[in-house]
């Protein structure tokens, strides 16, 4: 059961927020027994104690479950770092620019990984005025297509959503894009430079 939480997350959260394991348990309404036990490794704590150990350890219960502290690292809030996260359950798209943990539909989603355009998947991107037009030679069935578009500067990201039957065409404001995304729900995640 030492999967779904661990002791050596719980002592580390609890040292750094400079807690005891009084103190933690304390906040709990359980011995400090129960915190040692826990820590250890030798106890796990009972499910309806997640959420009120989540939040004394000032942490989400997603991140409780992962038994990774997700810190968020990219201070200056570079849109180069984009992650998408595509939910395969119900097709909800999410957006971070920094560590997080994501779940939609009871799946932790993995971030998607952005492979360079190729032959197979590649847009067509032309400038009209203050927007770029952008296609994409792709199929559009039931079972194949182009999920969304999201363009992406380096101060911000547009994202359009797509559906299966639909045209794989966006507007975006030209901006200082610098990237265009495009998710294919077979072959997953693609970008390519806006020259």
């Amino acid at each position: 059961m030492n999967q779904y939480i661990t002791g050596s997350m719980i002592k580390k959260l609890r040292e750094d927020h400079n807690m005891t394991q009084l103190q933690l348990a304390e906040k709990l309404n359980v011995s400090d027994k129960s915190v040692s036990k826990w820590e250890t490794g030798r106890g796990y704590p009972d499910i309806t104690m997640l959420e009120p150990l989540a939040s004394a350890l000032g942490i989400s219960v997603i991140e409780l479950l992962s038994g990774e502290d997700i810190t968020n690292t990219n201070r200056s809030f570079n849109m180069q770092k984009i992650k998408f996260y595509v939910c395969p359950v119900c097709g909800n798209i999410i957006v971070s620019t920094g560590e997080s943990s994501i779940s939609c539909c009871g799946i932790t989603l993995p971030p998607q990984e952005a492979e360079l355009a190729n032959e197979e998947h590649r847009l067509n991107i032309e400038r009209i005025e203050d927007e770029y037009y952008v296609t994409a030679p792709h199929d559009m069935s039931k079972t194949h297509y182009i999920s969304f578009m999201a363009s992406v500067a380096d101060n911000s990201y547009e994202l359009t959503k797509l559906y299966s039957e639909g045209s794989p065409e966006a507007y975006f404001k030209v901006r200082r894009t610098r990237w265009i995304y495009f998710y294919c729900n077979r072959h997953g995640l693609f970008k390519q430079k806006v020259r």
